[in-house]
């Protein structure tokens, strides 16, 4: 009965360590980052290229990736309204914001102090939802864009600012 009792305890505790491992998010490597985002991608009726070098995201030990690049839309339709390729293949509330997996495009203008970030879906160009990104405090480095794990920062870095994020469990 001893044994019996002390197994199942063995049991859930090593299942509570493999689900916490499955589902850790960690920064995805450029490698992971090159297979996923596309170097057209498809927005509204185009395909615009992206800036692979200012690729981010994160990845969980299922496979799952939040990423994003920057958009080069000189000459294109959406210039001046996206700035940014947003992949979600996990569920996500960004600054407030519930995004189911799919594919986004957002863009940002000045709003006071930060930056008041407008996500839209890719295929459509529909509206999703507006996120205030706040300067982030101390001396970080500029990034384009920068998806921190969650376990760091919790933050979607745009420049200065940052909008924060919280990822759904699965």
């Amino acid at each position: 009965m001893r044994r019996c009792i002390l197994f199942s305890l063995f049991l859930v505790l090593a299942s509570t360590t493999l689900h916490a491992q499955k589902s850790a998010w960690r920064q995805a490597t450029d490698a992971e980052l090159a297979s996923l985002l596309p170097a057209r991608a498809p927005v509204e009726k185009e395909h615009i290229e992206t800036e692979m070098r200012t690729a981010s995201g994160i990845v969980n030990g299922r496979g799952h990736f939040i990423a994003g690049v920057v958009l080069i839309t000189a000459g294109y339709s959406a210039e001046g309204k996206y700035s940014h390729y947003l992949i979600v293949q996990a569920p996500v509330k960004i600054g407030g914001i519930s995004l189911k997996p799919g594919e986004y495009v957002f863009g940002w203008s000045r709003s006071g102090d930060g930056l008041s970030v407008h996500f839209h879906l890719a295929a459509t160009g529909a509206p999703v939802g507006t996120a205030e990104a706040h300067r982030i405090a101390g001396t970080s480095r500029v990034e384009s864009l920068r998806i921190w794990p969650p376990a760091d920062k919790a933050l979607i870095q745009i420049g200065r600012f940052g909008v924060p994020y919280e990822v759904a469990d699965e």
